[in-house]
Protein backbone atom coordinates (compact mmCIF):
# COMPACT_ATOMS: atom_id res chain seq x y z
CA UNK A 1 0.00 0.00 0.00
CA UNK A 2 3.08 2.52 1.18
CA UNK A 3 4.76 1.30 -2.11
CA UNK A 4 1.56 2.09 -4.66
CA UNK A 5 1.01 5.50 -2.66
CA UNK A 6 4.20 6.58 -3.65
CA UNK A 7 4.84 5.77 -6.76
CA UNK A 8 1.51 7.54 -7.53
CA UNK A 9 3.53 10.64 -6.54
CA UNK A 10 7.27 9.31 -7.37
CA UNK A 11 9.29 12.22 -9.30
CA UNK A 12 7.36 14.79 -7.07
CA UNK A 13 10.69 16.27 -5.34
CA UNK A 14 12.79 16.38 -8.63
CA UNK A 15 9.86 17.98 -10.45
CA UNK A 16 9.52 20.76 -7.95
CA UNK A 17 13.08 21.25 -7.36
CA UNK A 18 13.83 21.67 -10.85
CA UNK A 19 10.37 23.77 -11.45
CA UNK A 20 12.10 26.25 -7.99
CA UNK A 21 14.94 26.52 -9.94
CA UNK A 22 13.34 27.90 -12.94
CA UNK A 23 11.36 30.55 -11.39
CA UNK A 24 14.46 31.76 -9.42
CA UNK A 25 16.34 31.83 -12.64
CA UNK A 26 13.26 33.58 -14.87
CA UNK A 27 13.27 37.19 -14.03
CA UNK A 28 10.41 38.16 -16.01
CA UNK A 29 8.18 35.17 -13.98
CA UNK A 30 9.13 36.57 -10.64
CA UNK A 31 8.20 40.36 -12.38
CA UNK A 32 5.18 38.78 -13.43
CA UNK A 33 4.15 37.06 -10.58
CA UNK A 34 5.91 39.72 -7.80
CA UNK A 35 4.99 42.74 -9.16
CA UNK A 36 2.20 42.95 -11.51
CA UNK A 37 -0.49 42.03 -8.68
CA UNK A 38 0.69 44.51 -6.87
CA UNK A 39 0.46 47.10 -9.69
CA UNK A 40 -3.07 45.89 -9.90
CA UNK A 41 -3.92 46.31 -6.44
CA UNK A 42 -2.93 49.62 -6.30
CA UNK A 43 -4.85 51.09 -9.57
CA UNK A 44 -8.12 49.10 -8.66
CA UNK A 45 -8.07 49.72 -4.86
CA UNK A 46 -7.67 53.29 -5.49
CA UNK A 47 -9.85 53.23 -8.72
CA UNK A 48 -13.09 51.87 -7.45
CA UNK A 49 -14.84 53.50 -5.40
CA UNK A 50 -18.74 53.78 -4.94
CA UNK A 51 -19.03 56.47 -2.64
CA UNK A 52 -20.90 58.64 -5.10
CA UNK A 53 -19.45 62.56 -3.66
CA UNK A 54 -18.88 65.78 -5.46
CA UNK A 55 -21.21 65.46 -8.54
CA UNK A 56 -20.58 68.70 -10.54
CA UNK A 57 -24.04 70.52 -10.18
CA UNK A 58 -25.48 73.77 -11.60
CA UNK A 59 -28.52 75.58 -10.03
CA UNK A 60 -30.63 77.68 -12.09
CA UNK A 61 -32.12 79.94 -9.46
CA UNK A 62 -35.47 81.79 -10.96
CA UNK A 63 -37.00 83.15 -7.10
CA UNK A 64 -33.67 85.22 -6.15
CA UNK A 65 -35.05 85.09 -2.91
CA UNK A 66 -33.57 84.21 1.27
CA UNK A 67 -36.03 80.49 0.63
CA UNK A 68 -34.18 80.01 -2.67
CA UNK A 69 -30.94 80.63 -0.93
CA UNK A 70 -31.49 78.68 1.63
CA UNK A 71 -31.83 75.67 -0.51
CA UNK A 72 -29.10 76.04 -2.55
CA UNK A 73 -27.13 76.10 0.83
CA UNK A 74 -28.64 72.31 1.71
CA UNK A 75 -27.75 71.18 -1.63
CA UNK A 76 -24.35 72.38 -1.39
CA UNK A 77 -23.54 71.38 2.27
CA UNK A 78 -24.17 67.86 1.26
CA UNK A 79 -21.00 66.46 0.30
CA UNK A 80 -22.84 64.60 -2.63
CA UNK A 81 -23.52 68.16 -4.77
CA UNK A 82 -20.69 70.02 -5.54
CA UNK A 83 -22.57 73.83 -6.68
CA UNK A 84 -20.19 74.46 -10.07
CA UNK A 85 -21.64 77.60 -10.87
CA UNK A 86 -25.51 78.34 -12.18
CA UNK A 87 -27.44 79.81 -15.45
CA UNK A 88 -29.59 82.06 -16.27
CA UNK A 89 -32.11 80.06 -18.55
CA UNK A 90 -33.61 76.87 -18.77
CA UNK A 91 -32.06 75.90 -22.42
CA UNK A 92 -28.69 77.10 -20.74
CA UNK A 93 -29.59 74.69 -17.33
CA UNK A 94 -30.60 71.68 -20.13
CA UNK A 95 -27.76 72.79 -22.32
CA UNK A 96 -24.86 72.60 -19.75
CA UNK A 97 -26.07 68.74 -18.63
CA UNK A 98 -25.66 67.97 -22.54
CA UNK A 99 -22.18 68.79 -23.00
CA UNK A 100 -21.37 67.03 -20.05
CA UNK A 101 -20.21 70.17 -17.97
CA UNK A 102 -22.43 69.20 -14.53
CA UNK A 103 -24.29 65.88 -13.88
CA UNK A 104 -26.97 67.23 -12.20
CA UNK A 105 -29.31 70.59 -12.76
CA UNK A 106 -31.53 72.64 -10.02
CA UNK A 107 -33.98 74.42 -11.10
CA UNK A 108 -36.17 76.81 -8.39
CA UNK A 109 -39.18 78.03 -10.11
CA UNK A 110 -39.68 82.21 -9.86
CA UNK A 111 -43.19 81.19 -7.35
CA UNK A 112 -40.82 79.30 -5.01
CA UNK A 113 -40.94 81.83 -2.26
CA UNK A 114 -44.37 82.58 -2.52
CA UNK A 115 -45.90 79.01 -2.28
CA UNK A 116 -43.84 78.63 0.62
CA UNK A 117 -45.24 81.83 2.56
CA UNK A 118 -48.66 81.04 1.28
CA UNK A 119 -48.83 77.20 3.00
CA UNK A 120 -48.55 75.56 -0.69
CA UNK A 121 -46.30 73.11 -2.10
CA UNK A 122 -42.58 74.53 -3.85
CA UNK A 123 -41.98 72.20 -6.75
CA UNK A 124 -38.16 72.13 -7.55
CA UNK A 125 -37.09 70.51 -10.95
CA UNK A 126 -33.52 68.43 -10.18
CA UNK A 127 -32.30 67.00 -13.56
CA UNK A 128 -29.61 64.29 -13.23
CA UNK A 129 -27.52 62.71 -15.90
CA UNK A 130 -28.81 59.41 -16.14
CA UNK A 131 -26.06 57.60 -17.89
CA UNK A 132 -24.93 56.63 -15.07
CA UNK A 133 -27.40 54.63 -13.05
CA UNK A 134 -25.44 54.56 -9.78
CA UNK A 135 -24.66 57.90 -10.09
CA UNK A 136 -28.36 59.19 -10.71
CA UNK A 137 -29.79 56.69 -8.32
CA UNK A 138 -27.33 58.49 -5.31
CA UNK A 139 -28.40 61.90 -7.13
CA UNK A 140 -32.17 61.50 -6.89
CA UNK A 141 -32.01 60.27 -3.04
CA UNK A 142 -29.73 62.68 -1.27
CA UNK A 143 -32.02 65.50 -3.60
CA UNK A 144 -34.86 63.82 -2.34
CA UNK A 145 -32.98 64.18 1.53
CA UNK A 146 -32.88 67.33 1.22
CA UNK A 147 -36.11 68.59 0.22
CA UNK A 148 -37.36 66.48 3.07
CA UNK A 149 -34.89 68.00 5.30
CA UNK A 150 -36.00 71.41 3.89
CA UNK A 151 -39.62 71.09 4.88
CA UNK A 152 -39.28 69.06 7.90
CA UNK A 153 -36.97 72.44 9.02
CA UNK A 154 -40.65 74.59 8.29
CA UNK A 155 -42.90 72.27 9.21
CA UNK A 156 -40.78 71.59 12.94
CA UNK A 157 -38.90 74.76 13.54
CA UNK A 158 -37.51 72.95 16.59
CA UNK A 159 -36.38 70.15 14.89
CA UNK A 160 -37.95 67.12 17.41
CA UNK A 161 -39.44 64.33 15.34
CA UNK A 162 -42.32 62.26 16.14
CA UNK A 163 -40.23 58.83 15.19
CA UNK A 164 -36.84 58.69 14.98
CA UNK A 165 -34.59 55.98 13.08
CA UNK A 166 -30.83 55.37 14.17
CA UNK A 167 -29.40 53.41 11.84
CA UNK A 168 -25.88 51.43 12.85
CA UNK A 169 -23.69 49.97 9.71
CA UNK A 170 -21.98 46.75 11.06
CA UNK A 171 -18.48 45.80 10.45
CA UNK A 172 -18.26 48.81 7.69
CA UNK A 173 -19.79 51.71 9.77
CA UNK A 174 -17.96 54.37 7.34
CA UNK A 175 -19.27 52.70 4.17
CA UNK A 176 -15.61 52.60 2.54
CA UNK A 177 -15.63 50.98 -0.73
CA UNK A 178 -11.97 50.07 -0.12
CA UNK A 179 -13.27 47.98 2.58
CA UNK A 180 -15.64 46.38 0.09
CA UNK A 181 -13.78 45.67 -2.61
CA UNK A 182 -9.81 45.58 -1.62
CA UNK A 183 -10.85 41.90 0.08
CA UNK A 184 -12.09 40.55 -3.18
CA UNK A 185 -9.66 41.68 -4.98
CA UNK A 186 -7.02 39.93 -2.89
CA UNK A 187 -8.99 36.76 -4.46
CA UNK A 188 -9.12 37.90 -8.52
CA UNK A 189 -5.51 39.17 -8.14
CA UNK A 190 -4.24 35.60 -6.61
CA UNK A 191 -6.57 33.65 -9.32
CA UNK A 192 -5.00 35.76 -12.49
CA UNK A 193 -1.48 35.68 -11.55
CA UNK A 194 -1.45 31.56 -10.70
CA UNK A 195 -3.88 30.07 -13.25
CA UNK A 196 -1.30 31.73 -15.71
CA UNK A 197 2.11 31.06 -14.51
CA UNK A 198 1.22 27.63 -14.07
CA UNK A 199 -0.54 27.13 -17.58
CA UNK A 200 1.98 28.62 -19.53
CA UNK A 201 4.66 26.54 -17.30
CA UNK A 202 3.38 23.26 -18.80
CA UNK A 203 3.18 24.28 -22.30
CA UNK A 204 6.39 25.96 -22.14
CA UNK A 205 7.82 22.68 -21.90
CA UNK A 206 5.82 21.58 -24.56
CA UNK A 207 6.81 23.91 -27.30
CA UNK A 208 10.48 23.64 -25.52
CA UNK A 209 10.30 19.74 -26.16
CA UNK A 210 11.72 19.06 -22.47
CA UNK A 211 8.10 18.04 -22.10
CA UNK A 212 8.61 15.00 -23.60
CA UNK A 213 12.11 14.34 -22.07
CA UNK A 214 10.10 13.99 -18.95
CA UNK A 215 7.82 11.23 -19.98
CA UNK A 216 10.66 9.50 -20.75
CA UNK A 217 12.30 9.37 -17.39
CA UNK A 218 10.33 7.19 -14.00
CA UNK A 219 8.01 10.34 -12.96
CA UNK A 220 3.87 9.26 -11.89
CA UNK A 221 1.37 12.32 -13.96
CA UNK A 222 0.39 13.17 -10.01
CA UNK A 223 4.20 13.19 -9.21
CA UNK A 224 4.97 15.99 -12.13
CA UNK A 225 1.61 18.00 -11.61
CA UNK A 226 2.07 18.15 -7.50
CA UNK A 227 5.46 18.77 -8.07
CA UNK A 228 4.93 21.95 -10.64
CA UNK A 229 2.27 23.20 -7.88
CA UNK A 230 4.47 23.55 -5.14
CA UNK A 231 6.81 25.88 -6.21
CA UNK A 232 4.02 28.37 -7.64
CA UNK A 233 1.58 27.50 -4.79
CA UNK A 234 5.34 28.97 -2.46
CA UNK A 235 4.93 31.82 -4.42
CA UNK A 236 1.34 32.75 -4.71
CA UNK A 237 0.86 32.33 -0.59
CA UNK A 238 3.73 34.59 -0.51
CA UNK A 239 2.03 37.25 -2.69
CA UNK A 240 -0.95 36.79 -0.45
CA UNK A 241 1.00 37.70 2.69
CA UNK A 242 2.11 40.74 0.76
CA UNK A 243 -1.32 42.09 -0.47
CA UNK A 244 -2.62 41.16 3.01
CA UNK A 245 0.40 43.97 4.54
CA UNK A 246 -0.38 46.39 1.80
CA UNK A 247 -4.20 46.18 1.97
CA UNK A 248 -3.80 46.96 5.88
CA UNK A 249 -1.01 49.49 5.83
CA UNK A 250 -1.75 51.55 2.74
CA UNK A 251 -5.35 50.67 2.28
CA UNK A 252 -6.12 51.13 5.79
CA UNK A 253 -9.00 47.76 5.87
CA UNK A 254 -9.05 45.99 9.45
CA UNK A 255 -8.22 42.56 9.55
CA UNK A 256 -11.08 41.67 11.98
CA UNK A 257 -10.92 38.20 12.15
CA UNK A 258 -7.75 35.57 12.58
CA UNK A 259 -5.15 35.78 10.36
CA UNK A 260 -4.09 32.51 11.27
CA UNK A 261 -7.38 31.40 9.85
CA UNK A 262 -7.93 33.20 6.99
CA UNK A 263 -3.86 31.78 5.89
CA UNK A 264 -5.10 28.60 6.29
CA UNK A 265 -8.30 28.72 4.65
CA UNK A 266 -6.78 30.44 1.49
CA UNK A 267 -5.02 27.37 0.85
CA UNK A 268 -7.83 25.75 -0.66
CA UNK A 269 -8.21 28.29 -3.14
CA UNK A 270 -4.77 28.30 -4.13
CA UNK A 271 -5.06 24.10 -4.54
CA UNK A 272 -8.18 24.98 -6.84
CA UNK A 273 -6.17 27.62 -9.11
CA UNK A 274 -3.45 25.67 -9.47
CA UNK A 275 -5.51 22.82 -10.55
CA UNK A 276 -7.43 24.62 -12.71
CA UNK A 277 -3.90 26.15 -14.14
CA UNK A 278 -2.71 22.46 -14.58
CA UNK A 279 -6.09 21.61 -16.72
CA UNK A 280 -5.65 24.23 -19.17
CA UNK A 281 -2.36 23.47 -19.80
CA UNK A 282 -2.97 20.01 -20.84
CA UNK A 283 -5.54 21.63 -23.37
CA UNK A 284 -3.42 24.58 -24.81
CA UNK A 285 -0.85 23.86 -27.63
CA UNK A 286 0.59 26.90 -27.28
CA UNK A 287 1.49 29.70 -24.98
CA UNK A 288 -1.35 31.76 -26.57
CA UNK A 289 -3.81 29.01 -26.53
CA UNK A 290 -3.04 28.71 -22.79
CA UNK A 291 -3.18 32.60 -22.42
CA UNK A 292 -6.44 32.81 -23.71
CA UNK A 293 -8.00 30.17 -21.83
CA UNK A 294 -6.41 31.57 -18.33
CA UNK A 295 -8.19 34.73 -19.16
CA UNK A 296 -11.34 33.28 -20.21
CA UNK A 297 -11.44 32.82 -16.41
CA UNK A 298 -11.37 35.98 -15.10
CA UNK A 299 -14.98 37.60 -16.38
CA UNK A 300 -17.00 34.93 -14.79
CA UNK A 301 -14.71 35.33 -11.45
CA UNK A 302 -15.83 39.33 -11.79
CA UNK A 303 -19.27 39.64 -12.79
CA UNK A 304 -20.67 36.01 -11.15
CA UNK A 305 -18.34 35.07 -8.17
CA UNK A 306 -20.36 37.90 -5.73
CA UNK A 307 -17.41 40.82 -5.93
CA UNK A 308 -19.61 43.39 -7.86
CA UNK A 309 -22.96 42.45 -7.84
CA UNK A 310 -25.09 40.12 -5.35
CA UNK A 311 -25.31 36.65 -6.37
CA UNK A 312 -28.93 36.06 -4.59
CA UNK A 313 -30.39 39.02 -6.96
CA UNK A 314 -29.39 36.95 -10.44
CA UNK A 315 -31.29 34.54 -12.15
CA UNK A 316 -31.22 30.84 -11.01
CA UNK A 317 -29.00 29.87 -14.16
CA UNK A 318 -26.45 32.22 -13.59
CA UNK A 319 -26.45 31.36 -9.70
CA UNK A 320 -25.81 27.94 -10.55
CA UNK A 321 -23.00 29.02 -12.55
CA UNK A 322 -21.48 31.09 -9.81
CA UNK A 323 -21.73 27.86 -7.83
CA UNK A 324 -19.12 25.97 -9.49
CA UNK A 325 -16.56 29.28 -9.81
CA UNK A 326 -13.85 28.74 -6.86
CA UNK A 327 -13.70 32.67 -6.53
CA UNK A 328 -17.30 32.78 -5.30
CA UNK A 329 -16.17 30.89 -2.41
CA UNK A 330 -12.69 32.55 -1.67
CA UNK A 331 -14.64 35.81 -1.74
CA UNK A 332 -17.10 34.20 1.21
CA UNK A 333 -13.75 33.73 2.98
CA UNK A 334 -12.04 36.80 2.66
CA UNK A 335 -14.81 39.06 3.46
CA UNK A 336 -16.06 36.83 5.94
CA UNK A 337 -12.96 37.23 8.07
CA UNK A 338 -11.43 40.53 6.90
CA UNK A 339 -14.96 42.65 7.63
CA UNK A 340 -16.85 40.61 9.76
CA UNK A 341 -14.60 38.44 11.94
CA UNK A 342 -15.98 35.12 11.05
CA UNK A 343 -14.19 31.46 12.36
CA UNK A 344 -13.66 28.53 10.83
CA UNK A 345 -16.62 27.37 12.06
CA UNK A 346 -18.66 29.63 9.86
CA UNK A 347 -16.78 28.97 7.27
CA UNK A 348 -15.21 25.80 6.79
CA UNK A 349 -17.76 24.83 4.43
CA UNK A 350 -16.44 26.92 1.82
CA UNK A 351 -12.79 25.58 2.52
CA UNK A 352 -13.94 21.82 1.83
CA UNK A 353 -15.67 22.59 -1.35
CA UNK A 354 -12.46 24.16 -2.45
CA UNK A 355 -10.52 21.52 -1.40
CA UNK A 356 -12.93 19.28 -3.37
CA UNK A 357 -12.71 21.58 -6.59
CA UNK A 358 -8.47 21.73 -6.10
CA UNK A 359 -8.55 17.57 -5.63
CA UNK A 360 -10.81 17.36 -8.44
CA UNK A 361 -9.08 19.63 -11.14
CA UNK A 362 -5.47 17.85 -9.74
CA UNK A 363 -7.34 14.49 -11.27
CA UNK A 364 -8.47 15.78 -14.52
CA UNK A 365 -4.96 17.28 -15.16
CA UNK A 366 -3.24 13.97 -14.50
CA UNK A 367 -5.57 12.17 -16.57
CA UNK A 368 -5.78 14.45 -18.99
CA UNK A 369 -2.06 14.41 -19.11
CA UNK A 370 -1.46 10.96 -19.59
CA UNK A 371 -4.17 10.87 -22.47
CA UNK A 372 -2.46 13.27 -24.30
CA UNK A 373 0.62 11.53 -24.24
CA UNK A 374 0.02 8.40 -25.04
CA UNK A 375 -2.39 9.66 -27.74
Amino acid sequence: MKASFSNMFRGLIPICRKEALHIVRDRGTLFFALLIPMLQLFLFGFAIDTNIRQIATVILDESQTQESRQLIQRFAASDVFAIKGSVASKDALYETIRGGRARVGVRIPYDYARQLQNGGTASVLVLVDGSDSTLAAQAVSTSTGVAMEQSLARVLPTGALPIEVRPSVLYNPATRSANFFVPGLIGILLQVMTILLIALSLVRERERGTLEQLTMTPVAPLGLMVGKMIPYGVMAFGELCAILIVMRIIFLVPINGNVLTLLILSLPFLLTVLGLGLVISTKARTQAEAFQLAMGTILPSVFLSGYIFLIENMPPFFRAISAIIPTTYYIRILRGIILRGAGIGDLWRDGAVLTLMGCAAILIAARQFVRHNQG
